[in-house]
């Protein structure tokens, strides 16, 4: 296996830093809440008020959640070109507005800081990640894949017959077992059709997908 690394990096969104007066803030509103609800007192139109003014003046964009391929409807909020929710789609047949937990974290993929945005590239032996372009690791990857199965396509392989006493049958096979496909729950028909017509191109055998396991 090759010790090369190809990651990608960097983050959006700077701005998300709690502080200690933005902690205690929000501690403070969770405990009046949490007082006022235990006299008794119906938050749900409090609740209801307090997420239309979170998407005021925004675009409300339909999307799919995209960690599993049960497909949740999503309804992400937009304003000034950046998400600032993320939330279940109540006219979406499977979900009607419901989200698991993963589901309703989708927010954090995007805005975080943690997120991976750039291309990096970590040397055969090397200790530090290096930035390259996107188009130099699309290249790149494509190279590897071209040279692994020059190396080791196969045209014909000897078959074993089911009766130890036969002779060996040499069959056609024209395949690769050095390299292996998995795909994700999130690929639509479109691209699995694409995938697959690839990988059988090129003579892999091990094709599998994420949302199967």
């Amino acid at each position: 296996m090759s010790q090369n690394r190809i990651q990608t990096s960097e983050c959006s969104d700077a701005g998300n830093a709690v502080t200690r007066r933005n902690l205690l803030a929000a501690s403070g509103a969770g405990f009046l809440l949490g007082g006022v609800a235990g006299l008794g007192v119906d938050l749900k139109p409090l609740q209801a008020a307090i997420q239309k003014l979170k998407i005021a003046g925004t675009r409300q964009v339909p999307s799919v959640c995209p960690y599993c391929a049960v497909g949740c409807g999503q309804l992400v909020h937009v304003r000034g070109g950046q998400i600032v929710n993320i939330e279940g789609n109540p006219d979406s047949p499977i979900n009607r507005g419901t989200l698991c937990p993963k589901g309703a974290a989708t927010y954090q993929l995007v805005v975080n800081t943690l997120r991976l945005t750039k291309v990096k590239y970590r040397p055969p032996g090397g200790t530090e990640w290096e930035e390259k372009p996107l188009e130099w690791a699309m290249t790149e990857i494509a190279q590897r894949v071209k040279a692994t199965r020059d190396a080791t396509f196969a045209e014909f392989a000897d078959v074993p017959a089911p009766d130890p006493a036969a002779p060996v049958t040499r069959k056609r096979v024209n395949h690769t077992l050095a390299i292996a496909s998995l795909g994700g729950a999130t690929m639509d028909n479109e691209w699995n059709y694409v995938q697959a017509k690839l990988m059988r191109s090129l003579g892999v055998v091990f094709i599998e997908n994420q949302a199967r396991i």
